[in-house]
């Protein structure tokens, strides 16, 4: 395994050297697209009708990266408890609203579009594994415009497993063509799912994090996608 933690916040130039990769997958909540605000308002809309209080954006991102019923469930309980049966009734609430609504507040993190130029100017091939289900992601990427710069996108549906299991990162390194790849995201899932799969990866310190970045022992931290270029520039062919 690779140990190439930058310090937070630190610049470095990146030069003309080669990327030593074919491919460089990524998460896509808290990881390319910060899609806390229309996951806020899918959330609050869905406990509004029982009448709880709504939580602003920024209170959402430690209740997700584990699906949504595990980020319906963690707001309700912040918000005065549930039950199994109104965790239920829910659900579908929230997911109808979300898929209505997907694009209204996301945007993607700072730094990404330039970060993808230069890797795709490289050679290297984009692709995206991603815990949530192909009927969000797919319709998200589209009309956020940047589904056709992405070799390959994986939903936590389309194998049958999630991260942190391998499966779907190596469908999705199968489906880009295949080669030497690495891995970017923000959760435990994310840097389990990757090191299961037996490549290399990087974690972001600007996700949905539920704790330090450093927590997830990832072989590399960012904490700008202006560092992601020059870090794979610099990592060992």
């Amino acid at each position: 395994m690779f140990a190439l933690p930058l310090p937070p916040r630190t610049r470095h130039g990146g030069g003309m050297t080669s990327i030593p990769f074919d491919i460089v997958g990524f998460d896509l909540d808290g990881t390319l697209i910060d899609t806390s605000g229309d996951l806020a308002a899918a959330v609050n809309y869905a406990i509004g009708t029982i009448g709880r209080p709504a939580f602003p954006a920024a209170a959402i991102h430690p209740f997700v990266g584990k699906g949504a019923k595990v980020m319906l469930a963690r707001a309700l309980d912040a918000s005065g408890g549930y039950t199994a049966d109104t965790l239920d009734a829910l659900l579908p609430i929230l997911l109808d609203y979300y898929q209505q609504n997907l694009a209204i507040h996301s945007v993607p993190y700072p730094g990404l579009i330039a970060a993808m130029d230069a890797l795709t100017d490289a050679g290297v091939k984009l692709a995206i594994c991603t815990n949530k289900a192909e009927r969000f992601t797919i319709p998200l990427m589209h009309q956020i415009g940047l589904s056709d710069r992405f070799a390959a996108i994986v939903g936590g549906d389309t194998v049958g497993v999630a991260k942190p299991d391998p499966a779907p990162i190596r469908e999705m390194i199968a489906r880009a063509g295949g080669g030497r790849t690495i891995f970017v995201g923000d959760t435990i899932n994310d840097i389990a799912g990757a090191r299961n799969a037996g490549i290399a990866n990087v974690a972001v310190g600007f996700g949905f994090l539920d704790g330090p970045v450093e927590n997830l022992d990832a072989d590399a931290i960012i904490h700008h996608f202006d560092e992601l270029v020059p870090l794979l520039r610099r990592w060992p062919a």
